[in-house]
């Protein structure tokens, strides 16, 4: 039921000193207060004393986007909510010190209120023990005991803060039980739907003092009403990021797949209460419910993680090693749809996918035909590479877009770091932290993938393309993460939990909180924008289902740029 089911663990948890640099973070400009700099006035809150300039619109808008706007890269991190985070960020629109309890009391699987949340199932950490500022920490003690049915700041044996540099264990962040930690928008299902228990209503309460991304958030733009464009997990929302909608597994009910369809409770494919399996609890503090696979819906759709058909994959096929073993159950059949590459491609506009230990992986098996782990590198966090057009028959193609993003953060061996030092970049670039550097509880600590972010954006702060640059920082989905705020109402795959995200610019809003609804499908419909291109069909269905309601579209977050 987890993300991935191949997942290991970062058993050294090395927490480097943070040292006097970061008050010096983004060449000196001093930080804004904790309070100040953020009153409210619309959808993006601006700077006291910055003066409002009429931005262009509509045509304008666009002579002006492509003017101005050569590269867009995306920075793509795992797994955390937007409370887990940002819970009271000044100047978001629902801070969590101010909530009452309607908005954020959790509710038993038969709707029944909580007198106290679940147990946390297993535990805080995913591995033990680990030693953070010479605290050591053990894997089974449950640091935070009995709890009142509320979100809480995440503690230690000491009581102390927990800190960013241990590894938490992984949360449940799949399709049909995000769904129902939603339910319908009340967020009140969260701790009956994970297997982690009360562990889902956890933040971090030290953020403001000591998160890189909230240096940065100050500086540029944090957007408050952001959300994972699907429900669940990593593999869906990967693929909506560059395709916009969910994969297709035709006829699986006749495949190697059929034991992945959904069981429901209902013959309706839209169904989303999944059938437990016997035995399963019926109330959360009786433990986490029992279901069988869910990997793809009863009429085809692969909704939750499946692996790549190309090389990298879970299992190499000895005779066609560029290929996955065949008739594997927990494998995607190749896709043959538009992604926002093909897309580029038609308008000549150069794009790439740098992944964090993709050329370590494809070593790796040169001699060899284990299946390391290098490091904690995520095949199903690879999205291109489940596409026929960038598959092993189009080889020239396949080089050119998928790329190593080298190990670490030595520019001679990371050939993100090198491209952006150089001003090489594609035009679009995603770049894909390696595993234990990406944020993902389960086998990534917040504090090493929050370091990595800074340098990457110290770095393309000083490329000779920043003058005309779009970053977006964002991660791919909740990691099982509780969130109060209700997504818009979308389509059937979502938009599903709020998360993080941040506009950094030259143009951006600099120092502004964005209220603007968006989920990551705004990344696509900016790179559309920025570049002309034809809107991908994912992209358009959930227009028509939204606009059907009479609901406004998603933003495509130029209301983050400063344009005039």
């Amino acid at each position: 039921m987890h993300d991935a089911p191949d997942q290991d663990t970062q058993q050294d948890i090395d927490e480097q000193p943070r040292g006097p640099s970061r008050r010096g973070f983004l060449g000196g400009l001093a930080l804004l207060g904790a309070g100040a700099g953020l009153a409210a006035c619309g959808r993006a809150e601006s700077s006291p004393g910055e003066a409002a300039r009429p931005q262009p619109t509509g045509a304008a808008l666009d002579r002006a986007l492509r003017d101005k706007v050569k590269t867009v890269v995306v920075i793509y991190a795992e797994n955390r909510s937007f409370n887990n985070l940002f819970a009271d960020f000044p100047g978001v629109q629902s801070p969590l010190a101010q909530l009452g309890k309607d908005a954020y009391a959790q509710r038993d699987r038969d709707g029944t209120l909580f007198d106290t949340l679940p147990p946390t199932f297993g535990g805080t950490l995913q591995v033990g023990p680990q030693t953070v500022d010479g605290i050591t920490y053990e894997k089974d003690i449950d640091y935070q005991g009995a709890l009142p049915n509320a979100p809480f700041a995440l503690k230690g044996p000491k009581g102390e803060d927990l800190p960013l540099g241990l590894v938490t264990r992984d949360l449940w962040h799949v399709f049909y039980q995000n769904q129902l930690q939603i339910n319908g928008g009340k967020n009140d299902g969260f701790a009956a739907w994970s297997d982690a228990g009360a562990l889902t209503m956890g933040y971090y309460p030290q953020t403001r003092y000591n998160l890189r991304l909230w240096d940065l958030a100050r500086q540029f733009v944090l957007c408050d009403n952001f959300f994972q464009a699907a429900f669940g997990g990593s593999f869906l929302n990967h693929q909506f990021l560059v395709a916009g909608r969910a994969p297709f597994y035709p006829d699986a009910a006749n495949s190697p797949a059929r034991s992945q369809i959904a069981q429901l409770q209902s013959d309706d494919p839209l169904d989303i209460r999944l059938k437990p399996l016997a035995g399963s609890p019926n109330k959360a503090h009786d433990g986490p419910p029992q279901f069988g696979p869910s990997a793809i819906t009863p009429d085809g759709h692969a909704v939750n993680t499946l692996a790549p058909p190309y090389w990298p994959t879970w299992l190499r096929d000895p005779e066609r090693p560029d290929y996955s073993k065949p008739d594997l159950p927990n494998v995607l059949v190749p896709q043959s749809h538009e992604h926002i590459g093909d897309k580029l491609n038609k308008r000549k506009v150069d794009w790439a996918w740098y992944a964090g230990g993709w050329q370590a992986t494809l070593d790796a098996f040169k001699d060899s035909g284990g299946i390391p782990k290098i490091p904690n590198f995520q095949y199903h966090h690879q999205p291109f590479n489940y596409f026929q057009q960038l598959g092993p028959e189009h080889p020239e193609e396949r080089s050119k877009r998928l790329r190593d993003g080298g190990l670490g953060e030595d520019p001679s061996t990371n050939r993100f770091l090198a491209d952006a030092a150089a001003g090489r970049l594609p035009a679009v670039t995603f770049y894909k932290p390696q595993g234990n550097l990406n944020l993902h509880a389960g086998y990534a600590d917040v504090a090493s993938g929050d370091r990595h972010i800074e340098r990457i954006v110290k770095t393309l702060m000083e490329s000779p393309q920043w003058p005309n640059m779009v970053v977006v920082i964002t991660v791919d989905e909740n990691g099982g993460w509780w969130d109060h705020v209700a997504p818009p109402k979308g389509d059937r795959f979502g938009p599903g939990s709020r998360i993080p995200a941040l506009v950094v610019s030259p143009f951006a809003r600099k120092g502004t909180v964005d209220h603007t609804v968006y989920d990551t499908t705004s990344i696509l419909r900016l790179i559309t924008r920025v570049f002309d291109l034809e809107q991908l069909e994912g992209l358009a269905a959930r227009d028509q289902a939204m606009a059907g309601r009479g609901q406004a579209l998603l933003g495509d977050l130029t209301p983050a740029l400063d344009l005039s």
